[in-house]
């Protein structure tokens, strides 16, 4: 009779394990991430997508599951990528950088959610801003007024500023809109503005020959992917020059930039998080407006203005969110 009992037990605790793993497989959802570019240079980005998704009770390996696909700097193998994220199956797809434009192209069949730095509706996968249309929504890093407070920010730490040169990728979804507004504060403040468009490695050459060529005091380079690829060559020609230049992600500063103004990124992908709870919930991206920046942050090199024989000005370093010494 005991041996009964203990059997009965077994059985029953056997049945329940089996039945809550069950259960636990049944609840996970399983999403996907695609991106053109490589794992390290998107982790601290990641971290904070996470955060964004532990914070709404997603917790991977728990309840959900996240298929990474990356195409190490190769845009090309993009499409593949999506269509093995869409055979896993996952439910929606998270796509980012670079890999938004080509997704939209592919007319995958599940939503797509997104984050870059080009403008959507430039780019072509939104109709607008608040009423996206298709299957596609998600953040935006872009918001071209930032451009002109570049601008100003320039001129609080030289006085005596008269031009800027204008390093920019014409191909950038929305760097029309970013450039308007430079020549639009430009002007504003008396400086003369020289656009200098480099889509590839050549151009960018030619652009360092055409800024020395001009005596050009400062440098403002739009932020992109091919500007981060190539931000190395920009702050060391600059200061060689010993001319400050200023962008808009955190990462030029942190690279010897004099300093940089724009959106915080790590926010962005938080923020991100709340579009998949929505979708998965069984909201259509086209009902869910696009986010652009609300919170900037202002980081300022220490060791660059120095050595540049900047002196950072007072109000300016009382707005800094961070100065790296």
């Amino acid at each position: 009779m005991k041996r009964r009992t203990l059997l009965l037990t077994g059985l029953a605790s056997s049945l329940s394990t089996q039945w809550t793993s069950a259960e636990a497989q049944r609840d996970t959802k399983r999403i996907g991430w695609l991106t053109a570019q490589r794992p390290a240079s998107l982790e601290p980005y990641l971290r904070a997508f996470r955060d964004g998704l532990a914070a709404l009770g997603y917790e991977e390996g728990r309840n959900l599951t996240v298929e990474y696909r990356y195409g190490d700097d190769d845009i090309g193998r993009v499409p593949e990528l999506a269509d093995s994220l869409v055979r896993s199956p996952v439910s929606l797809i998270i796509a980012q950088g670079a890999a938004v434009s080509v997704a939209k192209k592919l007319n995958l069949p599940v939503p797509i959610l997104f984050v870059f730095s080009a403008d959507p509706v430039s780019a072509g996968v939104a109709v607008s801003l608040s009423r996206p249309g298709g299957n596609m929504t998600g953040i935006t890093h872009m918001a071209a007024e930032m451009n002109g407070k570049r601008m100003e920010i320039l001129r609080e730490f030289r006085p005596d500023l008269e031009s800027v040169a204008l390093i920019a990728n014409p191909e950038h979804a929305g760097e029309q809109l970013e450039r308007a507004y430079c020549e639009d504060v430009a002007r504003q403040l008396s400086l003369a503005l020289s656009y200098h468009p480099t889509r590839t490695s050549s151009e960018l050459a030619n652009a360092f020959r055409s800024v020395k060529a001009s005596g050009a005091q400062s440098i403002c380079v739009f932020a992109d992917g091919f500007a981060v690829q190539n931000r190395s060559s920009m702050i060391e020609f600059a200061t060689s020059q010993r001319i400050p230049l200023i962008s808009g992600w955190r990462v030029f500063a942190e690279s010897g930039a004099l300093c940089t103004y724009g959106p915080r990124l790590a926010e962005s992908y938080r923020k991100l998080a709340s579009y998949v709870d929505r979708v998965l919930a069984g909201a259509k991206p086209a009902d869910l407006p696009i986010e652009r920046p609300t919170h900037f942050e202002t980081i300022i090199n220490g060791r660059t203005a120095k050595a540049l024989g900047l002196t950072i000005p007072p109000t300016l370093l009382a707005r800094a969110d961070e100065v790296i010494e």
